[in-house]
């Protein structure tokens, strides 16, 4: 089983990307505050994986390359996706859990929404692990947090006094992609694994998809695979969200990415950037050399390396100088994620 390994950076250069609402005590009623790990060394500013994800899904529904999303459904507490990742590839990669109200009132108004006239019919709860995982994004070093004061004063009378908390770091992030799991679909009776109910059994028979009957799951084809594959991490080079960007207005695209195609789940690429003594990604030489030897028999891929020029160019030329010897191409962050694609359609193993 192969995974797509990888780490990637933001730069946030005074940025304030995921916030916790008003801060209580503080000066001004309305003060909002950023999501931070706080620590004995300081203030750690970080983007949750869940604000991250929906800025990837919104990405692709928005960036005109196909991408096919999933309608969502809301039953008073509950909300769910379609959950048919036959026909929506983010249901197919992103996963689901789909466990709808069974009572007759819900069942009544389900009935009655004219919204849902073109929903897969349910019977039974599907769920689906997800293919792609992410990490919390989580800043290279502590930093001191600021603290902005504003107004609004544009109206007559008192001004409105408001303030906010922004930051600059440089956020790193994990995530792997199970790349046997993409267009995959089991109907296993096992949570994460019941993906197909009847009725998305019969789709996917009807669709042609191919049946590995011994493993209880069905199969796009793939082309069908690669396509959708490709589109998501087309959709990461494009990445843009983000709280407060009418006043900050960050680039989350990222900036630095590491990955590989690898046997296993298990991030090999953790520990290879740090900060330095001023708070600035570097690229630990010796922890790069040590994955490239330890996982050797592991790594089933080059290691596609993008690398934006003008960010940090003393440290990516001195990158580039010592990753000679295990020729590493560094390139931009779109570029890389395009060779792996290009090579996925040569080495069509790797989704087995």
């Amino acid at each position: 089983m192969a995974f797509v390994t990888g780490l990637f950076l933001i730069d946030a250069p005074a940025s304030a990307l995921n916030n916790l609402g008003s801060i209580p005590g503080e000066r001004t009623d309305n003060t909002s505050g950023v999501k931070v790990i706080k620590t004995k060394d300081g203030y750690y500013p970080y983007v949750s994986a869940q604000a991250f994800r929906y800025w990837l899904r919104t990405t692709l529904e928005k960036a005109g390359i196909g991408w096919k999303a999933a309608p969502v459904y809301r039953e008073e507490k509950v909300a769910y996706t379609d959950s048919n990742p036959i026909k929506y590839w983010d249901d197919d990669l992103f996963g689901y859990m789909r466990a709808q109200s069974t009572r007759a009132s819900a069942r009544a108004a389900r009935e009655a929404d004219t919204s849902r006239a073109a929903e897969t019919p349910t019977t039974d709860t599907v769920t689906r692990v997800s293919p792609f995982r992410v990490s919390t994004l989580v800043s290279l070093s502590p930093v001191s947090l600021t603290q902005d004061f504003g107004v609004m004063a544009r109206q007559e009378g008192d001004p409105v006094p408001f303030e906010h908390q922004f930051y600059r770091t440089t956020l790193k992030g994990l995530f792997s992609l199970n790349l046997a799991a993409c267009g995959t679909f089991t109907y296993v009776q096992k949570t994460g694994y019941r993906n197909l109910d009847e009725e998305r059994k019969k789709q996917a028979a009807e669709a042609g998809l191919e049946h590995l009957e011994d493993q209880k799951c069905y199969r796009l084809s793939k082309e069908e695979r690669i396509q959708r594959i490709s589109a998501l991490f087309e959709g990461l080079t494009l990445l843009e969200g983000g709280a407060k960007l009418a006043l900050h207005y960050t680039d989350v695209s990222p900036v630095i990415v590491f990955m590989a195609v690898t046997k296993g789940g298990n991030h090999i690429f953790n520990h290879i950037v740090s900060a330095d003594a001023k708070g600035q990604p570097r690229v630990n030489h010796e922890a790069f050399e040590q994955v490239m030897n330890v996982f050797k028999d592991e790594i089933l891929s080059p290691v596609y390396v993008g690398w934006t020029k003008g960010y940090l160019d003393e440290e990516r030329a001195r990158f580039e100088e010592f990753s000679q010897v295990y020729n590493v191409k560094v390139n931009h962050p779109r570029l890389a994620f395009r060779e792996f694609i290009q090579d996925l359609r040569q080495q069509e193993s790797w989704l087995d």
